[in-house]
């Protein structure tokens, strides 16, 4: 179960099995068409991107109908059962088009692909190609494979892939706000995480490369990007030197954030994911010294006790969590902080519960993500612990802190009422052709009615004259 009192970019539910869209036309041509459907986190959007790309200069265009498509890709996520399960049941829709269209491929991609390889090869007869996060340069040998008339499954994971040399297309963008990915894989061993296992260990881009599709991005027009990584914070890149040369400076994600700000101070920076664990005051001091980098922290908590903290191999208590939130309020004082919850976790007694929940009272987020735990193959979690808080216990605890969290919301966008806040215009809010939406500094959409001297991708002072638990509502003013 899962509750969205406040629906960000980095981890949008409304954009879960969405088929992505290239407007322009390859370059050269095949006359075969792709259609790319993705789930879960934004990490999966963005290699929606850059597979596309890779296909696009194979001469492939893209469609949103999988019904005329020749190649049908299904980027999934194993992070939680309902993601699998949707994958699995979008499988079986494509299999009746498949029969219609015996040519057609079907490919599953990503998290998934990697965890259960050659199983949907044997299960799911209609798969014909199974390619992790880290091949996806071998597609167009893969696809070629299948039209020879075998299956195809490249899921072999490396330490050395970051696709830094390949500018993604932007499939269905706003032409306002962009993703960058910065860095792949984790080496944080969370036990309720399968990340590790199917994304591999971290490597970070070469920060130039960054710094150029940010620029790029910035000069056709984009005014806000989103770094992004499993954990940015240990964003670390060092370049390698010739023998006898000194060494190369070790570029930190502080230095990195610097560095991509410095594109133009009309380019906001904005990030997701930081760990508790590596978010450091040398990272907050950058955030506030630069106005156009957000004063918005993603900072995932998954429990307030201790123990099970420890059982969830996150590497804080709940002393440091707290610590690194007063450092961030001392610091960057109007700072937004969301987080993620994970309920009913593996022996949670009722009064670790409850410490959670005062956490949230600690910390009072401005939105939060909040899930029953669900038990994850291959996960440490899964061969180190029972899972046996009852189903009916999880979700009594999570309606709690998902309760909880809608007083928090609400509170903390009653204190934007009566304020200016600098929005930038994303579009039009989906309620209503008569109204802009876009996102304030710490991240909080903002809808006020439509004002023809602006337009999408302009900056605007809104004045926020009432809200809600998920949306701030306003007028420009000059």
């Amino acid at each position: 179960m899962l509750d969205l009192t406040h629906t960000t970019k980095e981890h949008d539910e409304s954009r879960q099995g969405e088929a992505l869209l290239l407007e322009q036309d390859p370059k050269i041509s095949n006359g075969r068409k792709l259609y790319i459907e993705s789930y879960g986190c934004q990490m999966n959007f963005s290699d929606s991107e850059i597979v596309a790309s890779i296909l696009l200069d194979k001469g492939f265009e893209t469609t949103k109908n999988y019904q005329e498509a020749d190649v049908v890709f299904i980027n999934t996520c194993s992070i939680r059962e309902n993601a699998e399960q949707r994958v699995r049941n979008r499988l079986k829709e494509f299999e009746a088009a498949k029969t219609k269209n015996p040519g057609m491929i079907v490919g599953v991609l990503g998290c998934m692909a990697e965890r259960l390889k050659s199983k949907f090869l044997e299960e799911e007869k209609l798969v014909d190609v199974v390619v992790g996060p880290d091949a996806y340069r071998d597609l167009p040998n893969l696809i070629d494979k299948v039209d020879d008339g075998a299956k195809a499954v490249n899921v072999l994971l490396s330490r050395e892939e970051t696709y830094a040399d390949i500018n993604p297309v932007r499939l269905n963008s706003n032409g306002v706000t962009a993703f960058i990915s910065i860095m792949r894989g984790c080496d944080n061993m969370c036990s309720f995480c399968v990340v590790p296992f199917t994304r591999g260990r971290e490597r970070s881009r070469d920060p130039h490369s960054i710094v150029k599709e940010a620029q790029d991005l910035f000069n056709a027009g984009y005014k806000e990007v989103t770094l992004l990584g499993q954990n940015v914070d240990s964003y670390k890149h060092t370049a390698t030197v010739a023998e006898g040369e000194a060494p190369a400076e070790t570029v930190t994600f502080a230095k990195l954030l610097a560095m991509v700000a410095e594109v133009s101070p009309l380019l906001r920076v904005r990030f997701s994911t930081s760990h508790p664990k590596d978010i450091t005051d040398e990272v907050l001091h950058t955030i506030a010294s630069y106005e156009n980098i957000c004063n918005y922290i993603h900072l995932p908590v998954q429990s307030g006790n201790s123990r099970v903290l420890e059982l969830m191999n996150r590497t804080y208590d709940r002393e440091w969590y707290m610590e690194r939130v007063d450092a961030i309020r001392k610091i960057i004082p109007d700072c937004a902080i969301s987080t993620d919850v994970i309920t009913g976790f593996c022996t949670e007694t009722e009064a670790e519960h409850q410490e959670t929940l005062s956490m949230m009272d600690y910390v009072k987020y401005d939105f939060a993500y909040m899930f029953a735990y669900s038990e994850r193959p291959g996960t440490l979690a899964a061969k180190r612990y029972e899972d046996d808080i009852p189903e009916d216990v999880k979700k009594r605890r999570l309606t709690e802190v998902i309760n909880k969290q809608r007083d928090h919301s609400l509170y903390r966008y009653q204190h934007f009422i009566g304020k200016v806040c600098k929005v930038l215009i994303e579009g039009f809010s989906k309620r209503s052709e008569f109204d802009f939406c876009g996102r304030n500094d710490q991240n909080a959409l903002v809808v006020f009615p439509i004002d023809p001297r602006y337009k999408q991708g302009d900056y605007v002072n809104v004045l926020v004259e009432s809200c809600t638990s998920a949306t701030l509502l306003g007028k420009i003013v000059d």
